[in-house]
């Protein structure tokens, strides 16, 4: 049984990604997961439909100098570590994703970092 703010929740996200397939002219995709305890982000090529890189807040390389996974400070390195890894795999150019959240906050942050390392979008 789903509630009001889960359907809202759900069409913001098929609008913004319908939006996304109409704009990105062949770009990979750089989706957003945000929980209550911690950020996920990954590449995602759409037509192949793979995961080109992946980074998370549970991810032992950060969970050691993160004081949690829930703030901005986590989802700043993760998009750093994000575009670190998207770069390895010779990705340069992507669109962001935010789903049904708002661009704000961790979202924000988790953008701002991998823009910082050298990702574009």
């Amino acid at each position: 049984m789903s509630n009001k703010s889960d359907e809202l929740f759900e069409r913001r996200k098929r609008r913004t990604r319908a939006r996304l397939r109409r704009v990105s002219h062949g770009r990979l995709r750089l989706s957003v997961f945000r929980s209550s305890k911690h950020i996920y982000a990954q590449v995602i090529d759409d037509e192949r439909g793979v995961t080109v890189a992946a980074a998370s807040s549970i991810e032992e390389t950060l969970k050691g100098k993160l004081k949690t996974g829930a703030d901005k400070t986590a989802a700043t390195e993760v998009g750093k570590l994000l575009a670190e890894r998207a770069k390895a795999a010779g990705v340069a150019e992507v669109v962001f994703d935010r789903g049904g959240y708002l661009f704000h906050g961790r979202v924000k942050a988790l953008a701002d970092g991998a823009r910082e390392a050298g990702l574009e979008f």
